[in-house]
């Protein structure tokens, strides 16, 4: 609805001051739009495809030459201008589409799961640059399943179930409003035939989870969970490599937030039969 891809069916909005019904084009002009299915002509050179983003909002032509080399330099592909875009790897057509959106030098950015698909390096590329650009003032309104990356990137995150913000506020507000059972994460060096069992029996732990190499502790009270496991380390001869004590996870928040509102619909829907 913000994009001016749907209709709104109630409310208002706004893009800086213009009303995305009323006034559509003057919002439209101020926004990049980076959707999550590729955009890009891959037959054409990544210049091409800048060049004629440029064209389509009306960018003159000195300015968007100089637009275009400015992006492209920035987002390490001028070498490749000329090449076409169906010969670059997912990273790099990513970056292509982020630099298309900000070809009309945008003051509104919005991504849609921006680095879905796309290997480890790339996924830091991309962060990198979405930093940088909202350090230097771009707005910028990203959509993602990937709640870690909604934890480590924006500044407000905003929770949807069924077409509906159930919480919006800082990621770290967010898990602090939730009393959500904290954990204590531990590797060890080796692990001890038995040692999942043992630690079931620590008597604060309230459950025991095994992520990949690690092993976590739920608790309620992580200090004396602490004193317990240490004890049974030592009594053991066991040697940790690592020990983090952790709160709620925003992926926590997640799935209580929008199992609650599941929950409540459908006590609703049996009430009203």
């Amino acid at each position: 609805m913000l994009t001016g891809v749907s209709a709104p069916s109630e409310g208002r909005a706004s893009i800086i001051g213009y009303d995305i019904v009323r006034q559509s084009i003057e919002a439209k002009s101020l926004m990049g739009i980076v959707p999550d299915i590729s955009n890009i002509y891959d037959e054409i050179s990544a210049w091409s495809n800048l060049i004629f983003t440029a064209k389509l909002y009306g960018v003159p032509r000195a300015r968007r030459n100089e637009r275009a080399k400015e992006l492209l330099t920035r987002f390490g592909l001028y070498d490749r201008r000329n090449d076409k875009v169906g010969e670059f790897s997912s990273g790099m057509k990513r970056r292509v589409c982020i630099a298309m959106a900000l070809m009309n030098e945008s003051k509104l950015l919005f991504l849609d799961e921006p680095t879905v698909g796309l290997d480890v390096e790339s996924v830091m590329v991309i962060h990198e640059l979405i930093r940088s650009l909202n350090e230097e003032g771009l707005a910028i309104f990203l959509t993602t399943h990937n709640i870690e990356e909604a934890s480590q990137m924006c500044d407000r995150v905003a929770i949807i179930n069924r077409g509906k913000i159930v919480a919006i506020d800082t990621p770290e507000s967010l898990k602090r409003a939730i009393k959500g059972v904290q954990s204590i994460e531990v590797a060890f060096k080796r692990e001890m035939p038995g040692l999942q069992a043992k630690l079931e029996r620590l008597p604060s732990a309230k459950g025991v989870e095994k992520r990949g190499d690690k092993i976590r502790l739920l608790t309620d009270d992580p200090p004396r969970v602490l004193k317990e496991l240490w004890r049974l380390i030592e009594d053991n001869k066991l040697e940790p490599i690592t020990m983090n004590t952790l709160g709620p996870s925003l992926e926590e928040v997640f799935l209580e937030l929008t199992g609650r509102a599941m929950e409540a619909e459908v006590v609703h829907k049996k009430g009203s039969k």
